[in-house]
């Protein structure tokens, strides 16, 4: 669905991102794993251009190499983006903010300010697929944090994309709603069929919800097995520190978040 080609990003002397090669299958939910800074928002951004690659190549099944503007608009409208701050407009309703998934295909002015009636449906469909259709009406800053994160999924949901890509999604949740919307994601996303590839530094949420965990570490990929495969030294091997040759302890590995948000 999805491949990089020795791709790297380099942020002026820092190297963000080392070259590696790695690609996605269609229909997968696929989990980016490691620490903070260990590149997994950076691999991740890159998927979509967000982050231009230093060098390599990132390829699209039908979209074809994103070597030029054209192509990466293509490919932005068919993916979905959802974020660790949501990215709401909180005095806006639940429902306009999900219409923003529209603007990708129909520009600003149909797609937020005078959505069409048929784009407005499916806003409220994508709602309903989240549990928020009695909310549409309510302002996102009266949502508690769970709920606006739904509103974030169901904004991707409006885009109708082919691939979702989700950066750090519920590292602002406590450990119930976290589970909630990890959940959701993974059943929404398997019914479509949608590719889904998510950055996470819980271990066991990665275990709990991925087909296939990707461990990074100082822009590295030093781990790719599915969940099942990853033991306690390939978790050491993530969370390991660059200067540090002996492995973290696994009570210093995160297992759950530690910001707390109600739902």
């Amino acid at each position: 669905m999805i491949q990089l080609y020795d791709v790297s990003v380099r942020y002026q002397d820092t190297v963000a991102l080392h070259p590696l090669t790695i690609g996605f299958e269609a229909g997968s939910f696929s989990v980016l794993l490691g620490p903070s800074g260990a590149g997994k928002s950076t691999l991740l951004r890159c998927m979509n251009h967000l982050v231009t690659p230093a060098s390599g190549l990132v390829e699209v099944v039908g979209v074809g190499p994103l070597n030029s503007s054209a192509r990466i608009r293509a490919h932005r409208r068919r993916t979905g983006m959802i974020f660790q701050q949501h990215q709401l407009i909180g005095r806006h309703t639940a429902l306009r903010n999900a219409l923003l998934g529209t603007v990708a295909s129909t520009g600003v002015l149909q797609g937020f300010l005078r959505s069409s009636r048929p784009d407005t449906y499916r806003a409220l469909a994508a709602l309903d697929r989240v549990g928020l259709l009695g909310k549409a009406m309510v302002r996102a800053d009266r949502l508690s944090g769970g709920e606006q994160q739904r509103v974030g999924i169901a904004r991707a949901l409006t885009q109708e994309p082919d691939i979702v890509l989700a950066d750090e999604p519920v590292a602002s949740l406590d450990p119930e709603t976290a589970v909630t919307v990890l959940s959701l994601l993974r059943e929404i996303c398997r019914q479509d069929g949608i590719t889904v590839v998510v950055s996470l530094h819980q271990v066991d949420l990665a275990r709990r919800f991925a087909d296939r965990i990707v461990g990074l570490s100082a822009g590295r990929v030093v781990v790719d097995e599915p969940p099942n495969r990853l033991d306690a030294e390939q978790i050491a091997q993530i969370y390991r520190h660059p200067s540090d040759r002996s492995p973290t302890t696994p009570s210093a590995i995160p297992t759950a978040p530690t910001a707390k948000v109600t739902r």
